[in-house]
């Protein structure tokens, strides 16, 4: 059995989700929320909050059975690009940059080993 959560529009790129996101791909549960939580990358708190909400999603999808967390693992885990924010900033004589604020959306699926 398997469970996702979905989180769209984080205000991160996905470049930098994804250096987050290739850590706990294929791992076990508790060793995933384990390196989230210690990771200083400010991209792992989004990550570690949507993993939390696919264990419970999990969890609460049969819930005659019960289920420990520590027979779940990380299924599948990926990063789309989501829409960005185009802004102008002021430059030398009359020009103007682009700054591109970047978007993500991110999913991951969490299944019951066996």
């Amino acid at each position: 059995m398997e469970a996702k959560a979905i989180h769209r529009y984080i205000g991160s790129s996905p470049r930098k989700m994804r250096l987050v996101v290739d850590l706990i791909r294929g791992v076990s549960v508790e060793k995933a929320l384990e390196v989230l939580h210690f990771q200083p990358k400010h991209a792992s708190k989004d990550a570690e909050k949507v993993l939390r909400s696919a264990i419970a999603n999990l969890m609460n999808k049969d819930e005659s059975s019960k289920h420990e967390p520590s027979d779940f693992f990380v299924k599948e885990v990926f990063v789309n690009q989501g829409p960005t924010l185009k802004r102008i900033s002021p430059a030398p004589m009359g020009r103007a940059y682009k700054i591109r604020k970047r978007s993500c959306h991110l999913t991951i699926v969490v299944a019951t080993k066996a």
